[in-house]
């Protein structure tokens, strides 16, 4: 047989087999989620088999670690040259990953009719630098949950406008016997803490950095922290919250044990879920409170998006996958588990039907939403507050001397 009749042969038997059914090349592409809030294991698990039926081509593999896992799973499989095509980030490390090549720029990937729809303050999650990392896909702030039997039974109209008067109506519950601890917060030396500070931070009006430095230590920086620690001491805060994180924070709600809680978006459906919690149909959502004064709200940014790691070998098929995750039909669909990115969705009564109240909330508390601090040694910062907190609570530091020290810690 000539060459060239084997050649045309092998051509032929390939061009074939290209076509056969079911025959096709599979990209395999990994992708890295957190085990916790928001939306879980299962859901996401789902949202990816949507995808895979959409595109068979694509295979998703998924790996879940816990949020305090997170950072440093993304950063140690870069440094390995293998491991994630798409990774969950939280806003707080853009910066770093920006400078660290840690993700690609897909500024270019972006529509504008894309910039348009998704709500201005979701885009602070994934920008660095006038610069887009990823699309932002879990919307969140915290909120200020109350139990409103507890709040009836204690004679209060009205949940708290302020911080200083969600005290005075702690006060009214304890005395009136309805409560020992009314209030809790998830102040565990982790990122949580960083949350609730920042949530008060932003009611104070207070500075994380001028000119790039530590301005944390003085006005609302130390109004925040102060609040804290009278609150504490006060003994209307629930002691263990020093040691809960968010997830402690809802069973104890959950249980009927706080008449307050600051928490994120997701405990609102969890809470009113009557076969895990017995406090269903008696919760009452507001955004968190404002100074007199000072602010009308206050509230962190808590979001999440989705990017691409530059170490990827797979950048469209990873875009694609993220493009799915984060549509408006998706998020939509799971709209009672995380609040949707697209402006148009909260005038949906799919999203908005069961949770007026919330929605109502995160009209006001995603338009006050406070960032954490924007820099490439947000972890260095964020370990010297989180340390000053809780010795602050624990009374081995004053606030301001704690926040000094967190200033010279800080790495900046």
């Amino acid at each position: 047989m000539s060459n060239s009749l084997k050649k045309t042969l092998l051509g032929a038997a390939l061009l074939s087999a290209s076509f056969a059914p079911g025959a096709f090349a599979e990209t395999n592409i990994n992708a890295l989620f957190m085990a916790q809030a928001a939306y879980s294991e299962a859901d996401v698990r789902a949202m990816a088999e949507a995808f895979s039926k959409a595109n068979p081509d694509i295979k998703v593999n998924l790996e879940f670690v816990p949020y305090e896992g997170l950072h440093d799973k993304t950063v140690l499989a870069q440094g390995s040259g293998s491991g994630y095509d798409v990774v969950l980030f939280d806003v707080i490390w853009p910066a770093e990953y920006a400078s660290n090549d840690v993700l690609v720029d897909v500024t270019s990937r972006i529509s504008e009719d894309t910039k348009k729809s998704v709500l201005p303050g979701a885009w602070t999650t994934v920008q660095n630098d006038g610069k887009y990392y990823g699309m932002p896909w879990i919307l969140d702030t915290k909120y200020l949950f109350y139990n409103k039997e507890i709040l009836e039974k204690a004679g209060i109209k009205a949940p708290p406008k302020t911080w200083d008067e969600l005290n005075e109506q702690a006060k009214i519950i304890k005395d009136k016997g309805l409560l020992n601890t009314p209030i809790a917060w998830s102040w565990a030396q982790a990122e949580a803490a960083i949350c609730d500070y920042t949530t008060l931070v932003s009611a104070y009006k207070g500075e994380f950095l001028k000119d790039g430095k530590p301005d944390f230590q003085t006005g609302g920086g130390l109004d925040a922290l102060n609040y804290m620690v009278a609150s504490y001491k006060s003994g209307l805060t629930n002691p263990n919250s020093k040691e809960f994180l968010e997830e402690d924070v809802r069973k104890v709600f959950q249980n009927g044990d706080a008449a307050f809680a600051l928490n994120w978006t997701y405990m609102y459906n969890m809470a009113n879920d009557p076969k895990d919690s017995k406090v269903a149909g008696k919760v009452g959502v507001v955004a968190a409170p404002g100074v007199a004064g000072k602010s009308e709200a206050s509230a962190v940014n808590g979001s999440m998006g989705l990017g691409i790691t530059s170490a990827s070998k797979h950048p469209d098929e990873a875009w694609k996958f993220i493009t799915f995750m984060t549509s408006q039909a998706t998020q939509n669909q799971y709209s009672k588990l995380s609040l949707p990115i697209w402006a148009s969705s909260y005038d949906d009564p799919a999203v908005t039907k069961g949770q007026e109240e919330l929605i109502s909330a995160a009209k006001i508390g995603l338009a006050a939403m406070y960032p954490r601090p924007t820099t490439p040694k947000y972890q260095e910062l964020s370990t010297a507050l989180q340390q000053a907190i809780q010795e602050s609570l624990l009374g081995q530091s004053s606030p301001e001397d704690a926040l000094k020290t967190a200033a010279e810690n800080s790495g900046l």
